[in-house]
Order: structure tokens, then sequence, then C-alpha cells
């Protein structure tokens, strides 16, 4: 679809509109600063653990996550 970003892991596809994908990747930049800040910013392990849905919580990997999918959707969008 023209203006989409396409999202799957290579058998389904599916597609969001581009402006989606851009409003997507500002919160996942977003959310990755507030897992890596310092100071009253940062967010609280009890909050990471929500946002991984209560399971036990490995903040790095997690914030290495967020960050690596902010860059790749801030890559598909600046084409």
């Amino acid at each position: 679809m023209p203006g989409s970003t396409t999202l799957g892991p290579g058998h389904g596809v599916d597609a969001i509109e581009h402006s989606d994908a851009q409003r997507l990747a500002s919160v996942m930049k977003e959310l990755h600063r507030l897992l890596a800040a310092a100071g009253p910013d940062r967010l609280t392990d009890p909050q990471v653990s929500a946002l991984r849905g209560g399971e036990a919580h490995h903040r790095e990997e997690f914030t290495d996550w967020v960050g690596r999918v902010a860059r790749q959707l801030e890559k598909a969008t600046s084409r």
C-alpha cells in the first residue's frame, strides 16, 4: 500500500499508515528515553514490569529492544 509501513514476520503482512508509523516511532523513542533516563523522569521498576505484562523485568534488555524498534521505525518512516 503506498504511504504505508509493512509489519510482519514474512508470512502474513499487515500495513499501517505512514503517519501512524511515524507516530509510533516517536512514542517508542520517548519510551526509550524514559527507560534509559536517570532522575525523576525515569520509569520505575514496577512501571517497567507493568509494561512487560507483569513478567519479571529485565530493564536493560527491554530498554535495548525499545531503542532498536524505535530506530527501525524511524529509519522505515524517513524514506
